[in-house]
Parts: C-alpha cells; structure tokens; sequence
C-alpha cells in the first residue's frame, strides 16, 4: 500500500459576492478532485489548536502527525532546516524577507516576489554588513531568508510583514528580548538597500525595491522524532517553499526538488505531479505540498486563486493519479487545505478546512462535494489534527 499525503495550501476559503457567494474552490473546475471525493470520504478537520495561529507551519506539522503544542518552536528553524543551515539548540533564529518600503510603510511583503537571483545579491550585501560573530544571513529562495543569532534569545514578538502592508513600520517593529538590535539591523538594512544598484534598476524597470529586511518566525531549533521512528515507514516530500522541505528534512524524509519549483502561482505544476509520481515508485509515504493558491490568497485574487486550483487539480493531482495507477498498487490518499486563506482578508484564517480521505482498494459512494460547503454536512470531523496522519496510514 502506498500513502499520499497531498496539501494545496491554504486553498479553502470563504463565500465571495464576486462570485454569487460561492467560493474558489466551488467555481474551479476540478474534476479530479471530485472524482476522489466520490469514491472516498470527505471530512472537515481543524488544522490549528486552540491559541495557536492558523499558520502553514503550525497547520503541516499536525497534518503530518505531529503534534504541534508539543514540538512547534517558531517558524525560522524549520526554514533553517530546509537550507540545512547548522544550527545549536541555543540559537535564535529568524525567518528573514526582503520587503517593499518607502522608509516608513510596508508596502509589499515579498518585494513584488523578487527573483532569487537578485536577492541573493542583496542578501549578500546585508551579511557583508550587519553579519557579526554571532548573527549571520543565509540566502533562501526569492524573498525568503534565514537570520541565526547565536545565544540569542527567540523570546520576542515579530509580526508577519504581510499582515500590516500600508501600514507604518514603526507600529509593527519587534518588541521583547533583544528587540533592539533587531529595530536596529531592520532600520540599517533600508539605508543599505535602498540605493543599491538592484533596487535602483527594479525602480526605473517599475518594479517595487527589495530595500528592507524583516524579521519575523522567531525561533528555536525543536526536537523532533523522525517519521520513521514516528509511523514506521521512510518517505519523500516534493514541496517548494522552506516552510515545508523543512519540515520533511527535521523528520527524515527525502526532499526532492523540482526545477521551476517557484512557491507561487507560476510554479511548474506538472513537475510537482511528476516527481510525486516518481518518489511513490520508491518510497511508501509521499507528501507533495503546492503553495500557490494561498499567494493568490494573499494577493487577494479571485481569478489566480481560481486558476492555481485548476492547476492543482490537473497538472498535480492528474498527474500523480495516473502515476498511481501505472505503478499498480494500492494507494490511500489524504488532499486537504491547510487553512483558509480568505480572498476578503488575504491573510490566513481559523476554522474546520474540507479534506478527502480516499482508498483504491476500499472505494465508496460520496455524496458530499469537496468544498467549504462539507464542513457543516460532514458526520467525519478531526478536531486533533494528528489523527490524519493516523487515519491515512490506517493506524
């Protein structure tokens, strides 16, 4: 038997009057997800504790069966993990972006999705600068970064930069331990970024400037038990974003990495499927992880956000399905939203998300459809969301 866990982030949503009150997931077409639904259970699970933020990072830990009251620590050290960034249980570290600023708002969170090419210059730049013997830069992917603070300590609030865009920096800069030298390193980096030659060539093509650093994800390195010591078995997981190939590396598993993998809605959809197809011939577990319809969210737009699961369904779930079929064996699969993600908001959101849970060799009559409207209707609700992970692999 094999086991596919498949997460289209932050794909659920909420009632939109531009769309008759239906919602993106309702309007889409995506006919093979709907297959899947027919043939197995659909069921509404809270993906978040109580108290705790409706986030990606908290979200996939506990799909993936972990509990996170138990093992979550912030965000920054999982990201760290993805870039395989050496890190002590000391440490603090920090999810870093490039962001948009005119030197007193937040503009844009991702600094009109800078490409990775330029923002690893300028990410070059700042730890020319500000790195000392105990804080260090380490570049990511487009505007997603990494900061270690050695003996620094993670008791401190930072905001996400893309929930306060048009609002004063000043309102939102961290506050808590150490929150000095980051005002400070946040403050410095715009007079180095903001006239360097990149930011001034992004201006004259129209493009918005990567001229501020944000700190926000604060974190320890946790401790985490492998997913083989977890569940008993080795697995793959095909993904773009740090958030998620960190996770996959603190528990052991495969990462693989797609060629034009963006983390956003011009990703290369058909790879992700492909890969997936190719690490199920090779392992029992694969996780395959698509971002794109929550930058869409985010961006709070209704057509990408509508296109992104026409996408998903196609490109990734078609794909993996007749994979499936050819490799001949049996597969239990789990496709679910990790959260909400509301078009009206573009931030995330608490609440139950719709998921399928399907078996080739136990097919059933569904006639729930595989949106936001099962999650009321459902009988089948997970409430502690590691029992996913259980029900997938039929513990």
């Amino acid at each position: 038997m094999k086991h596919l866990l498949i997460v289209f982030d932050g794909m659920a949503d909420e009632p939109l009057a531009e769309l008759d009150g239906k919602t993106p997931m309702q309007v889409a077409k995506k006919p093979y997800m709907d297959e899947l639904a027919s043939m197995g259970r659909v069921g509404a699970a809270l993906t978040s504790p109580a108290g705790m933020y409706p986030g990606s990072d908290v979200a996939n830990m506990g799909i993936l069966g972990y509990d996170p009251r138990q093992y979550y620590t912030g965000r920054g050290a999982i990201e760290a993990a993805s870039l395989e960034i050496p890190m002590e249980t000391s440490d603090a570290v920090f999810r870093t972006n490039l962001v948009s600023t005119d030197g007193t708002n937040m503009i844009d969170s991702s600094a009109g999705h800078i490409g990775t090419d330029e923002a690893r210059e300028l990410i070059a730049v700042i730890d020319e600068k500000l790195s000392t013997n105990v804080i260090k830069f380490y570049p990511g992917v487009s505007y997603r970064h990494i900061m270690v603070w050695h003996g620094g300590s993670a008791d401190v609030h930072c905001a996400a930069p893309y929930k306060f865009h048009g609002e004063s920096i000043t309102d939102y800069l961290p506050e808590g331990d150490g929150d000095q030298k980051l005002r400070q390193l946040i403050l410095d980096s715009f007079e180095i970024l903001d006239n360097h030659p990149i930011n001034r060539r992004r201006k004259d093509d129209g493009y918005l400037p990567a001229n501020m650093i944000w700190f926000w994800g604060e974190s320890k390195p946790p401790a985490i038990p492998s997913f083989a010591k977890q569940f008993g078995m080795a697995g793959a997981v095909v993904a773009a974003v740090d958030l998620i190939k960190g996770l996959g590396r603190m528990v052991g598993l495969k990462v693989y990495d797609v060629p034009g993998a963006t983390g956003y809605i011009d990703t290369n959809y058909l790879g992700k499927g492909q890969y997936a197809v190719d690490a199920l011939a090779k392992y029992d577990f694969v996780w395959t992880h698509v971002e794109a319809p929550d930058e869409a969210g985010h961006e709070k737009s209704i057509d990408k956000k509508i296109e992104a699961i026409q996408e998903c369904d196609e490109k990734v779930l078609g794909t993996i399905l007749s994979g499936a079929k050819k490799l001949g064996a049996d597969v239990r699969i789990l496709l679910m939203p990790d959260h909400l993600t509301p078009i009206a908001t573009g931030s995330h959101a608490a609440g139950k998300v719709p998921f399928i849970l399907f078996d080739s060799s136990k097919p059933e009559k569904n006639n729930l459809p595989f949106d936001e409207r099962a999650v009321p209707e459902t009988r089948l609700v997970v409430e502690h969301t590691p029992d996913l992970m259980r029900m997938l692999l039929n513990e």
